[in-house]
């Protein structure tokens, strides 16, 4: 094999754990993860919110009686005129009828509004401390226009909103100062530049003052959405110097009861958790691990999802990092979690597994004791294509960093049977994660002079069909591979092909020589 071909080769095993390079590769798997997380994500959490009008009753926050009051049929040019008008009382009726077209359910006429010059009148309106209700209603027409499109959204900012919603945020009126929290975290919800924007004008430390037991549910709710959205996006991640400070706040908020609560707190967290191991660490100095382990046993999916993600994020940070989730009863919580009647769940929990697996024989040692391997080889056997392809990774990691006793345990739990399936898969990824796998645990069995016995196990269960017909695969990476293995463990007399011998770096390897297994071998 060409010397290129085999640093690739070896530059592709390395991919899989956590202790090369900061686990700098890892997480780029950790990423491919994250891109499917954030599809499912959008039915779990709103990036923007409308603040809708339901008939009869408005919608939280609650109008002020002088409100309420006003006429509730205007036309555009009637708002339009009345918007511009001196006279204090029609420019509240005329913003009101405004804020309800654009609280319609369907279809509300942003763009219409827009070019009728309303944004900037709405901002000014702002900033008349004089007329609390006329600054209620212009923000929440300015929070349903950043609740639309990015372009809609810049209109508000470019005239000069986020100064004048984050001094809102003083405001004594709640209902004021609610609103302004909910047109914020649209505006932070839109994407990472506007999110920081809204982050340098100092609104952190306020929103977090808000947070006391006698603002009321309903704001707390929107604090901990708005503050979601404050943590939330990666190119580029948010200053953490500036994010890390609502920890505190966060840690106490995943003593609540409320849901949505729970649920928006988690999600800060895991955005907090997905980072580098000193971002980590200082989420994890917080206190909220404990927590956020409780949380993998909450029933409720809207919560268990992000919960989940944070305690995976965790993982993939350093050994004592991880170490704080076994401690914490984590793995437990895995277990139970990979008969998870959602799929997604089930994924993520085998990938979160797969990132202990890639530690050292301890914690894989912890693994095995909690009762994972059982349920780890179901979801290999059973579970829909991408919860079988995180359980190949958990598997393989253990391959990898295990020591033989705990291969052993591997294969008496029969995880041969589905490996050995999924070398037919469509993915030559998994196929290649698969390979390695096997050639980990035959070079295991070869070290215990019983590559013959694992040889024929896998012969049984069309391994060697399998892999013959990889020869012919169209990705050269797999069929070099598969070639390297036949020639290697299933042909009688050849030498040992050291192209596919995992690599010795440091104690990442760690079967054990004939010398020290227990007399007569390990039987697999």
């Amino acid at each position: 094999m060409p010397a290129a071909d085999q640093d690739a080769m070896n530059a592709s095993r390395l991919a899989k754990f956590k202790y090369h390079n900061k686990s700098e590769d890892a997480r780029r798997r950790r990423n491919e993860v994250s891109i499917e997380l954030r599809k499912a994500r959008r039915d779990d959490q709103l990036l923007k919110r409308r603040n809708i009008t339901i008939e009869a009753i408005e919608s939280s926050p609650k109008s002020p009686e002088s409100s309420v009051q006003s006429p509730v049929l205007m036309t555009i040019e009637e708002i339009v005129t009345g918007m511009n008008s001196s006279d204090p009382h029609l420019q509240l009726q005329a913003t009101q009828n405004c804020r309800k077209m654009l609280s319609r359910e369907k279809h509300p006429p942003i763009d219409t509004m827009i070019n009728q010059g309303i944004v900037p009148r709405c901002v000014e309106f702002l900033s008349h401390t004089h007329n609390p209700a006329l600054q209620f209603e212009a923000a929440w027409a300015l929070t349903n226009v950043a609740s639309g499109t990015s372009e809609q959204t810049h209109i508000v900012i470019n005239n000069g909103a986020i100064p004048k919603l984050i001094e809102l945020l003083k405001s004594p009126a709640q209902n004021v100062a609610e609103q302004a929290v909910w047109a914020l975290g649209n505006i932070a919800g839109d994407g990472p530049t506007t999110r920081d924007l809204v982050l340098q004008n100092g609104c952190m430390p306020i929103l977090i003052s808000l947070l006391k037991p006698e603002s009321g549910l309903s704001f707390i709710r929107n604090i901990v959405w708005t503050l979601s959205n404050l943590c939330r996006n990666k190119n580029p991640p948010p200053p953490f110097e500036i994010v890390k400070t609502a920890l505190p706040a966060l840690c106490a908020l995943l003593d609540t009861g409320d849901t949505d609560v729970l649920a928006d707190a988690c999600w800060a967290l895991s955005y907090l958790t997905d980072g580098s191991n000193e971002n980590i660490q200082t989420v994890l100095d917080s206190g909220v691990v404990p927590k956020l382990v409780r949380l993998l046993g909450s029933e409720e999916v809207t919560v268990l999802t992000p919960a989940l993600r944070a305690v995976g994020n965790i993982v993939t940070g350093n050994d004592v990092q991880t170490d704080a989730i076994i401690v914490a009863g984590g793995l437990e919580k895995l277990c139970s979690l990979l008969t998870h009647k959602r799929s997604n769940i089930v994924k993520e929990a085998a990938w979160t597994i797969s990132n202990i697996t890639a530690g050292n024989s301890k914690q894989i040692q912890h693994v095995i004791d909690a009762g994972i391997i059982t349920p780890l080889v179901h979801v290999l056997a059973y579970g829909d294509f991408k919860s079988q392809k995180e359980a190949a990774w958990a598997v393989t990691n253990l391959t990898s960093g295990g020591t033989v006793e705990q291969l052993v345990i591997l294969v008496q739990n029969g995880v041969l049977t589905p490996f050995c399936n999924l070398l037919d898969a469509k993915d030559y990824k998994t196929v290649m994660v698969v390979l390695d796998g096997l050639t980990n645990i035959l070079n295991a069995a070869d070290k215990m002079g019983q590559i013959e016995s694992i040889a024929i196990m896998i012969e049984e269960n069309g391994g060697l069909d399998k892999l013959e017909a990889l020869q012919n695969h169209e990705n050269e990476k797999v069929y070099q591979k598969a070639l390297a293995m036949i020639d290697a463990f299933f042909s009688e007399g050849d030498d040992e092909n050291q192209q596919i011998v995992p690599q010795e770096n440091g104690n990442q390897f760690n079967f054990q020589t004939s010398e020290s297994a227990p007399q007569g071998g390990f039987q697999f």
